[in-house]
């Protein structure tokens, strides 16, 4: 039976060979001239090279973000990123095929290493790439034979010029990953997660530890280009364990769809219609957790229901307005997030009016408060208060550069915060959650900061880990505007003997 598998297998693997020398027409015809020129410009410009080298791949116009990512790949030879994707942004082809053939025929590759979620999705993953050297009729012309007969399997092969290629699956064991004295120069990770992974945080951080202690140290050079490919679905995944922990890794992002008017970034791929067709029957939060590396928190403390939107009431009718900030220093992207809310209390109950939830430098919430103070009617005035352990020399002068530069005094005001333990006091708003007096607006509802803010409250459960800057800002804004809410109740008639009827 296995070996009536094995035949079918290559029967069907000579098919797609000759399917693709079909697709890679040569012109014979050309001068050694035209010959010379297609190749240098293919080698500088990454778009040209995926048009005249993969046109089964370029079924459209390469997309910017292509580009933009692939030229940042070659240009840093010492290099950590996740290209965090949208799903069907082609992120496997990028990652897999284009960029690393595109590095190959620059002679700036010499060992790739694919690791897949276990041994046989690596191997097929990394078959697409053996295709190209073996069936793809142009590259063959302009770079000679490279299929190389007793090193040319499934999962590892290595090209007559040198060029060695292996897939892995995650977990197995990497020690001793060299061919000869070369030592894997391009690594990258497809497409990680399972649903056992995410069930499972103490096996995501495993996988993790074991990328970056057991994988990354076989490399041994002058390259490290490291690439993880892989949406985010999940607000907890492998890789979000890597990114948040570790400096020195970027994240190359891009959502497949713009989130207010739907319309698909890969406008040359996609029709306009095509996302909201899918959200028609897939809903949006799936829609923005798999298209959008936005995935829905569902929260155990604060959950779901508690989140009320409305239409604000005018800003000059609330009984008060405060704004709360919770001062980050690094904005780095493992830094904490610079938090400002801006909260006020109308009849009892609380309303969130703008929001900045960012990894930023403290100079960019400072600018956002200057901004909002400035486009605050006449008739309102906003407070905002901060922790007095950052007045500090160095936050005093960030002030004043934005004092000078918008020439006004920002509204700061030090604060003193409760030494009750962090989580125990943010619990005190489960309350007013739960009662639904508190509410958000709903301009606020596509907005990237206030998504992140939710994100923080909902993270919010015992021995939680995520970031909690802005539901710690927004503790600080309750227990100001306490002081200012009145809660209406109904009056309580007390009955006695003489009034009761029997």
């Amino acid at each position: 039976m296995a070996k009536q598998i094995d035949i079918q297998a290559k029967k069907d693997w000579l098919i797609k060979v000759k399917q693709l020398r079909e697709n890679t027409a040569v012109n014979y015809n050309e001068t050694p001239k035209d010959k010379a020129e297609r190749i240098a410009k293919a080698k500088s410009d990454y778009a040209f090279f995926v048009k005249e080298y993969l046109p089964t791949f370029a079924t459209t116009e390469t997309p910017d973000f292509h580009i933009k990512s692939a030229k940042k790949i070659k240009q840093n030879k010492r290099i950590a990123a996740w290209l965090k994707w949208g799903r069907g942004l082609a992120k496997s082809v990028v990652a897999d095929v284009s960029v690393p053939l595109w590095l190959w025929i620059n002679d700036d590759i010499k060992f790739l290493l694919l690791i897949g979620q276990n041994a046989d999705k690596g191997e097929i993953l990394l078959d697409d790439l053996r295709l190209q050297f073996e069936g793809n009729s142009k590259l063959i012309h302009d770079f000679g034979e490279q299929k190389n007969q007793g090193h040319w399997e499934q999962g590892f092969f290595v090209t007559k010029n040198g060029f060695i290629a292996k897939s892995l699956g995650m977990g197995e064991e990497p020690r001793g990953l060299r061919v000869g004295g070369i030592r894997p120069d391009y690594i990258v990770c497809d497409d990680w997660e399972t649903k056992e992974t995410l069930k499972n945080p103490q096996r995501q951080d495993e996988y993790a530890k074991w990328l970056l202690s057991g994988i990354l140290p076989t490399i041994d050079g002058e390259r490290m280009r490291v690439v993880l490919a892989q949406n985010q679905f999940a607000p907890r995944m492998i890789f979000t364990k890597i990114i948040e922990e570790n400096k020195g890794w970027i994240v190359l992002e891009q959502k497949a769809f713009d989130p207010e008017t739907l319309l698909p970034i890969w406008s040359a791929k996609y029709p306009p219609d095509y996302y909201t067709n899918l959200i028609e029957v897939m809903g949006i939060l799936e829609a923005l957790a798999e298209y959008n590396n936005d995935p829905h928190v569902e929260g155990k403390v604060f959950t779901d229901d508690m989140i009320q939107w409305c239409t604000l009431p005018r800003l000059d009718s609330f009984d008060a307005i405060v704004g709360t900030w919770d001062v980050a220093y690094a904005g780095t992207s493992t830094s904490d997030y610079n938090a400002v809310r801006v909260w006020g209390a109308k009849d009892g109950k609380k309303y969130l009016l703008d929001n900045f939830v960012k990894r930023s430098k403290i100079k960019d919430a400072l600018i956002w408060i200057a901004e909002y103070q400035i486009a605050l009617p006449k008739s309102v005035s906003v407070p905002f208060r901060f922790e007095a352990q950052f007045w500090n020399d160095e936050i005093y002068r960030i002030i004043s550069e934005v004092e000078a530069y918008y020439k006004i005094v920002l509204n700061l005001v030090k604060s003193e915060r409760s030494r009750m333990r962090k989580y125990d006091r943010m619990l005190e708003m489960h309350p007013q959650y739960q009662n639904g007096r508190v509410y958000y607006s709903d301009k606020l509802k596509n907005n990237n900061d206030t998504k992140e803010g939710l994100a923080q409250l909902k993270g919010l459960e015992p021995g939680y880990k995520t970031h909690d800057d802005a539901p710690d800002a927004d503790k600080e804004a309750f227990d100001y505007l306490d002081r200012y809410v009145r809660y209406r109740a109904k009056p309580f008639k007390i009955h006695t003997r003489e009034s009761r009827k029997y």
